[in-house]
C-alpha cells in the first residue's frame, strides 16, 4: 500500500477516486505543526544570534497525527503532496516530522490541477522537499510572529485591548490611511467645460482658444467661460480636419490570484474571501460527467504562464466554434508582472475544456457557476483575436476656437464575441472636409474636481500587488484581518478606516516606520523570494531584523503615551453581572463599557461630563402580535422602527407605515416635490420627478445649505448618538444644530 499525504479532506477524495486500490490518500487539514498559539516560541541563540523555532503540533491535531503515523507503517511508500507553493512545501516538511521520518527521504509529488493525468504524471516524477522553499516559509512565518507577537500587546497596552499589529497588516492599514487623508486634504478645484453641440447633434470638445491649448483645468471661473462663449458665439467654424485610424483592443491575460479577485468583485460582488473559498472547491474536486474531478488549475498563484497543451486544446475549440478569423497564427503569451512570479508555474485555467459553463451548469452551485464561467471564459478569451474599432475625429476650427469631436465604431468584435462589451458605438455622421458647421447649443457648465475615491476591496488588492506587498495567499486574508479587527468598515463596496486606523497608523509612523512603509514591506518579499531561490540566507534575514525591531519595541514601552481611559467606576455590569463597568474613552467621546469585552458587549452613553445619559423612549399604539407587550419606537440605519418594548427576550420589529407627506423644501437637484415614501428599507424622501431625478434622502432635507467647500448639498435636521446635528444630504458632513 501507498500513502499520499494531503492538506484538504476534498483533494483527498478526489485523488482517491482517480488512483483507486493499491493507494491510501488522506488529509493533514493544513498544518498539523505549528509555532505554539499560547507563548512567543521563538528563542534566541546566544552564540550565532538564530532565532530558533518551538514547533509544537497542537491538540486538536495529535488525532489526526495518529492516524497519518498508523497508515505510515503499513505503507511501502509515503508521498508528499501538499500544495506547490511555498506555504505547501513548509506543510509537507512538517508533516514528515509530525510523523517522526526524514523529510528528505519522503518523496514530493506537485500537480497544478487535480484530474488522473495530473496525478499520475507527478507520481512518476516525484522529486524532494525542496529546503529553500521551507526555509522562506519559516522566515515568513517568524517575521509575523515577532511582528504579531511584540507589537500587538504593545498597542493593546497603549492604545486599547484587542488590538493588533501585522507586518504586511500594517502596512495595507497605511495605504487605505493615506488615501482618507488625501480625501480629508483635499481642496475641491473650480472649473468650467463649454458644452458645445454643433450640426447633426455633434457633440464637441473645445481643444484650443486664441492658439492656447486648453485642458480640463483651464477654464478658472466663470468670467473666463463668460467671454469664451463670447467668442464661440461670434465666430464661424468648418470642418478643417476628418480623420479615421483603426484601434485593437487587446485580449486580456488569464487570471491569476490578484485579478481573478478584482474581477471577481467588480462582475460577481464577491469579496476577495468569498472568492478564494468557491475557487478552493472548483480546484479541489466537483462533480462533473466523468466523477469527481478538480475543474481549474491551482488558485494561488501570481503566474501567467499555460500548459502548452491546454493552449493547443482551447485554440481547437475558438476555430471550431468561432472560424478562423477569430484565432490569431500563433498562440499568445503573457509576460508575469511579479518579478519573482514563483507560487505556482501556472495562470488560474480550467482543467477539462469539454466541461463548458453550459454543461457545468447542471452539476456546480450557484456561486460555483458564477466564478467558473468567469474562469473559462477568460482563458478562452485570451487565446483569441483582439477586437478592432474605427477611430473617428472631426476638427472643427473657427477664428479664434478649435473643437474636436470623437467617435468609433466596433468593425471587428474579436474576442468581444465571446464576453461581450459594455463598450458602445458612438458614431459620427458623414461629414466632408471645408464644410461650414453651424452650433445648435452652447452652454457654459460649472464643475468641481473630484477627490480621489476611497479604495474598495479590488482596487486595495491591485495596489498591493502593484507595490509588491504581500504575496497571492495573503491578500483576503489581511483585508479580512483589518476588518476583524475594526480598523475599516466596508461601506458600499468602499474600504473606509475608523477612527481608530488613524491613531494606530499616526503612532507606528513615529515609532514603528519600517513596519508601515510599503517600499519596506515589499522589499522583504524580495528577500523571501531570494532565500526561496537559494540565493540568501533565512537566519541572516531573520537577525537583520529581530535585534532593530526589538530596540524599537522597548523605545517604543517607554515613549509612547498611553491613550487608554480605563477608570473603574465601583459598579457591575447589568448585563453580565460579574465584571466591572468602566469609563472609556471613544472616536465620539467618552462612554461607559463593560470591562468584560468583547465577551459582554454593554455599553452606556455619557454626556461631556461623565454623566449617564438616559435614552428617550418613544412610545407607540401598537402592541407585539408575539408577546402582547408595547412596541416602542427606535432609530435604525434605515430610519425609524418599531422595536418590542421586551426586547432581548423579544425580539420582534415592525416598519412604520408611513403616511403621506410632502416636504416644504423643493428637490436640491431639480427643484421638484419631495414626498415621503416607503421601502423595504424603511421610509425615504425621494423627488416626485423620478425617474428623471433621482434624489432621494432618508432625512427631510431643509433649506440651509451645506458649508462643505464644493458641495453643493442641502442639509438635513437628525439625531445623531443623541445630538442633534445638521447633516448633508448629498456629502453626509455632520455638524451640531444651530451652527
Amino acid at each position: 500500500m501507498n500513502l499520499i499525504i494531503v492538506e484538504s479532506p476534498a483533494k483527498a477524495r478526489t485523488i482517491k477516486n482517480f488512483l483507486g486500490k493499491g493507494y491510501e490518500v488522506i488529509a493533514s487539514k493544513g498544518h498539523i505543526r505549528d509555532l505554539p498559539k499560547s507563548r512567543f516560541g521563538i528563542t534566541i541563540d546566544e552564540d550565532t544570534n538564530h532565532l530558533i523555532p518551538a514547533y509544537s503540533v497542537a491538540k486538536e491535531n495529535s488525532a489526526i497525527v495518529k492516524e497519518i503515523k498508523a497508515l505510515a507503517k503499513k505503507a511501502d511508500t509515503i508521498y508528499i503532496a501538499t500544495d506547490e507553493d511555498r506555504e505547501g512545501e513548509a506543510i509537507g516538511w512538517h508533516i514528515a516530522h509530525a510523523i517522526k521520518k526524514d523529510p528528505m527521504e519522503l518523496p514530493r509529488i506537485v500537480f497544478h490541477e487535480i484530474t488522473k493525468t495530473a496525478i499520475k504524471h507527478a507520481l512518476d516524477s516525484a522529486r524532494k522537499i525542496d529546503m529553500n522553499m521551507v526555509n522562506a516559509q519559516q522566515a515568513r512565518r517568524m517575521l509575523d510572529r515577532v511582528v504579531g507577537y511584540k507589537l500587538s500587546p504593545l498597542l493593546a497596552s497603549k492604545i486599547q485591548k484587542g488590538l493588533s499589529g501585522g507586518r504586511v497588516q500594517s502596512s495595507t492599514l497605511k495605504l487605505v490611511v493615506d488615501r482618507e487623508r488625501e480625501i480629508k486634504a483635499f481642496v475641491p478645484v473650480e472649473y468650467w467645460s463649454i458644452d458645445t453641440i454643433f450640426t447633426k447633434d455633434i457633440d464637441a470638445t473645445l481643444i484650443s482658444h486664441m492658439g492656447d491649448k486648453l485642458t480640463k483645468l483651464s477654464i478658472e471661473n466663470k468670467n473666463d467661460a463668460t467671454l469664451i462663449t463670447k467668442s464661440i458665439d461670434a465666430d464661424s467654424f468648418i470642418i478643417s480636419k476628418i480623420e479615421t485610424k483603426q484601434r485593437k483592443s487587446s485580449t486580456p491575460p488569464p487570471f491569476m490570484t490578484s485579478t481573478l479577485q478584482q474581477t471577481a468583485s467588480s462582475k460577481l460582488g464577491f469579496t476577495p474571501k468569498k472568492t478564494m473559498m468557491v475557487a478552493q472547491s472548483l480546484y479541489e474536486g466537483v462533480k462533473t460527467p466523468d466523477g469527481t474531478s478538480g475543474v481549474i488549475t491551482y488558485m494561488r498563484t501570481d503566474s501567467l504562464n499555460l500548459a502548452n497543451e491546454a493552449v493547443y486544446a482551447v485554440r481547437g475549440i475558438i476555430e471550431n466554434r468561432f472560424g478562423a478569423k477569430y484565432l490569431p497564427p500563433q498562440a499568445k503569451t503573457y509576460n508575469k508582472k511579479s518579478k519573482n512570479a514563483q507560487e505556482a508555474h501556472e495562470a488560474i485555467r480550467p482543467t477539462m475544456l469539454n466541461f463548458t459553463p453550459e454543461v457545468a451548469q447542471s452539476f456546480l452551485k450557484a456561486d460555483e457557476i458564477k466564478l467558473y464561467r468567469l474562469i473559462y471564459e477568460r482563458f478562452m478569451a485570451c487565446q483569441m483575436t483582439d477586437a478592432l474599432f474605427e477611430q473617428q475625429s472631426i476638427i472643427f476650427k473657427g477664428k479664434e476656437n478649435e473643437y474636436r469631436a470623437s467617435g468609433r465604431k466596433l468593425i471587428f468584435d474579436g474576442f468581444y464575441a465571446l464576453t461581450g462589451t459594455e463598450d458602445k458605438d458612438k458614431l459620427l455622421p458623414s461629414l466632408n472636409e471645408g464644410d461650414k458647421a453651424e452650433i445648435q447649443s452652447i452652454k457654459p457648465e460649472q464643475h468641481f474636481t473630484e477627490p480621489p475615491a476611497r479604495y474598495s476591496e479590488a482596487s486595495l488588492i491591485k495596489k498591493l500587488e502593484a507595490e509588491g506587498v504581500g504575496r497571492p495567499s495573503t491578500y483576503a486574508p489581511t483585508i479580512a484581518t483589518l476588518s476583524g479587527r475594526t480598523y475599516v468598515n466596508i461601506e458600499k463596496k468602499q474600504i473606509v478606516p475608523t477612527e481608530m486606523a488613524f491613531t494606530v497608523t499616526d503612532i507606528l509612523e513615529k515609532n514603528f516606520a519600517n513596519i508601515v512603509d510599503i517600499s519596506f514591506t515589499a522589499n522583504m518579499e524580495e528577500k523571501l523570494d531570494e532565500i526561496s531561490n537559494g540565493n540568501s540566507d533565512w537566519q541572516k534575514l531573520l537577525s537583520d531584523f529581530y535585534f532593530p525591531f526589538m530596540e524599537q519595541v522597548a523605545q517604543g514601552k517607554e515613549n509612547i503615551v498611553s491613550l487608554k481611559l480605563a477608570k473603574p467606576l465601583g459598579r457591575t455590569c447589568p448585563k453580565c453581572n460579574e465584571n466591572e463597568l468602566l469609563l472609556r474613552s471613544g472616536r465620539f467621546g467618552n462612554f461607559i463599557a463593560c470591562s468584560g469585552f468583547p465577551k459582554c458587549k454593554y455599553t452606556e452613553q455619557v454626556d461631556e461630563d461623565g454623566n449617564k445619559v438616559e435614552v428617550k423612549v418613544e412610545t407607540s399604539d401598537q402592541i407585539c402580535d408575539k408577546c402582547g407587550k408595547e412596541m416602542i419606537v427606535k432609530n435604525g440605519r434605515n430610519g425609524k422602527f418599531l422595536a418590542c418594548s421586551a426586547y432581548p427576550d423579544c425580539k420582534n420589529t415592525k416598519s412604520i407605515d408611513v403616511e403621506s407627506q410632502v416636504s416644504e423644501t423643493p428637490c436640491p437637484d431639480c427643484g421638484g416635490e419631495i414626498s415621503l415614501k416607503n421601502s423595504r428599507r424603511g421610509p425615504f424622501w425621494g423627488c416626485g420627478n423620478y425617474p428623471d431625478c433621482k434624489f432621494i434622502s432618508k432625512f427631510e432635507p431643509t433649506k440651509i445649505k451645506c458649508k462643505e467647500k464644493g458641495c453643493k448639498g442641502v442639509v438635513a435636521e437628525r439625531t445623531y448618538r443623541n445630538k442633534d446635528v445638521y447633516e448633508c444630504v448629498k456629502c453626509k458632513t455632520r455638524t451640531p444644530r444651530g451652527e
